[in-house]
């Protein structure tokens, strides 16, 4: 059975939904999007991703007037007809249609409205009770990583270099620190029991499953420290792990080869995967 997506507007079965191949989003990956989890039908961190595709849009001086409250909508009405119980919501939001220029178009194109679901497990995967392994490669992206663009080909190619490694994602790292995986944050755990991720700057994606996994660490009196750190932390660090909007919370039980911890995922990154999955269920819209 064909999904129903959402483009500029209408809900069309996907093998119906046409988009120019003049399309900036096509030609330039001059767009911008958000990935929305979805658990038992409802969207989690929904106003969280709406801030910051705002903020997306304004970096990008993309001509395209957001009303939350109507993607809401459009997002709830997308998950109800494809029956989503557990998945993600997709959204892009291109500047639109033009003859090919490097100079943005004139206010009169239109921008491109996208969005599709897509069925995923997460809260009861395999990984989290074993944790997943990762390698450590160059982080050779541009530098304003802060706007979340639909420009994913070098973290494509980290992800796949690290599959034929054996490992099942990467972080990537620049100057000797790392910086975040290849569609995650990453953190790592003190010996002394400080949970420890990069500043927000125009380094790293400010992920919003990271946000929220903070705020709920400070509820529960864990001591943080937002900086950077390198690989060789890492290795020594009592735990490791990742967070996204299509992971949570995912322990990183190897890096390089190197075991961290116990090898086994860690009572902290179990802990707040705990609370996350418990938390953020509530807040969902």
């Amino acid at each position: 059975m064909s999904r129903t997506v959402f483009l500029n507007g209408e809900f069309v079965k996907e093998e119906d939904a046409r988009i120019s191949a003049f399309d900036r989003g096509f030609l330039f990956a001059d767009a911008v999007y958000e990935v929305t989890s979805v658990r038992a039908g409802k969207l989690l961190d929904f106003d969280g991703h709406m801030d910051r595709l705002e903020r997306s849009l304004g970096e990008l001086e993309l001509n395209y007037k957001l009303d939350c409250m109507e993607m809401l909508e459009w997002q709830r009405e997308l998950v109800r007809i494809n029956e989503i119980k557990e998945g993600i919501v997709y959204l892009q939001i291109s500047r639109g249609a033009a003859d090919r220029s490097f100079k943005y178009p004139g206010p009169d194109v239109q921008p491109t409205v996208f969005m599709f679901t897509q069925t995923h497990a997460h809260v009861n995967p395999a990984d989290p009770e074993v944790g997943i392994r990762v390698t450590t490669i160059d982080d050779l992206r541009w530098g304003r990583r802060d706007i979340k663009t639909v420009q994913l080909l070098y973290p494509s190619m980290a992800k796949m270099a690290a599959s034929k490694s054996g490992f099942d994602d990467a972080f990537l790292v620049e100057d000797g620190q790392v910086t975040e995986g290849t569609a995650c944050n990453a953190f790592i755990v003190t010996q002394s029991g400080s949970i420890v991720t990069r500043q927000l700057s125009r380094d790293i994606l400010h992920g919003i499953t990271r946000a929220a996994v903070l705020r709920y660490a400070r509820e529960a009196q864990m001591q943080i420290e937002e900086r950077s750190f390198s690989v060789k932390e890492a290795q020594e660090s009592a735990e490791a792990f990742i967070t996204s909007a299509s992971n949570y919370v995912m322990p990183v039980v190897d890096i390089d080869g190197v075991k961290i911890g116990t090898g086994r995922p860690g009572t902290v990154a179990r802990r707040l995967r705990e609370i996350y999955l418990e938390e953020s269920l509530k807040a969902a819209k």
